[in-house]
């Protein structure tokens, strides 16, 4: 008898317990390379941190990849699942005709958020770059390519009228600065900051120039793949979902705000644009 009792208790138990584990959403990771670790996309860590991917079904592992090279490394070979990246990554890898490049599929930052920095502190002119090196970053990566406009906006001819040193990856471009190498180098934020505060540089300038729309950090994704879900397209758009939310609670009224669509993908709840670099 008392056999009896311990096995109606435990299914009893078990029945209760059942219920709650059926409402409990299952999670698909999704490894997530980013180029750097930055504020300007603010929007995705707060979706992270606020849950707002995990609302979506997502659990999102974050890793820097330290430039964009390296970050559609990791996406083609399968070390990561999406790449959070400039454009340029996602196309050249398609002008190599490869069958499975990655696709661009929402859009995170519209305008360059770097500083120019320099080894004074005082009023800048860009005069004064003439004659002297800048450390611009990888070759033909949107950084690189937006400092190479700005400078012919004001007309200075890069390699002709001032050096732009290509030759520093970009995770290093700090250290080759404050080692010593080139006069100017084009940083984001926090890293701006922690050279100025370790005396070694100090940001001159917001360097934008004349204020022109780009895409400059998109969310790219092999055609094919779909993360543990195997489901590529659904699972773009649930990720895309996270950042518009997590950018809804700082951009403009009614949502959204910082992150937009690419078409022909769909992103869930997006907002209608994007919202614009601190100082803009």
């Amino acid at each position: 008898m008392k056999k009896i009792c311990i096995v109606l208790c435990l299914c009893l138990a078990a029945l209760l317990v059942l219920p709650g584990c059926a409402g409990e959403k299952q999670l698909t990771r999704v490894r997530l390379s980013e180029v750097t670790h930055s504020v300007f996309y603010a929007p995705q860590y707060v979706a992270m941190s606020q849950g707002f991917f995990r609302q979506e079904g997502l659990e999102v592992e974050l890793t820097n990849g330290g430039g964009a090279d390296k970050v559609m490394t990791a996406v083609v070979s399968g070390q990561a699942d999406m790449g959070l990246a400039g454009p340029e990554a996602a196309i050249y890898v398609m002008n190599q005709g490869k069958e499975d490049h990655p696709v661009i599929f929402a859009q995170l930052t519209k305008r360059d958020g770097s500083f120019l920095v320099g080894r004074e502190p005082g009023p800048f002119s860009w005069e004064d770059v003439r004659g002297r090196t800048i450390i611009g970053g990888r070759a033909g990566g949107v950084p690189e390519m937006t400092l190479e406009y700005v400078l012919r906006q004001r007309g200075i001819e890069p390699q002709r009228d001032a050096v732009v040193d290509t030759s520093v990856q970009f995770n290093m471009m700090a250290g080759a600065f404050t080692g010593g190498n080139g006069d100017y180098v084009t940083l984001f934020e926090p890293t701006a900051t922690e050279v100025e505060q370790a005396g070694k540089g100090y940001p001159v300038l917001h360097r934008p120039g004349k204020r022109r729309d780009s895409v400059y950090r998109v969310f790219c994704q092999p055609q094919l793949c779909g993360g543990e879900s195997g489901d590529g397209p659904g699972l773009r758009q649930r990720h895309g979902s996270g950042p518009a939310v997590g950018g809804g609670a700082h951009g403009p009224p009614g949502g959204g705000g910082h992150l937009r669509s690419v078409p022909g993908h769909g992103l869930g709840r997006s907002g209608a644009g994007v919202r614009p670099a601190p100082g803009d």
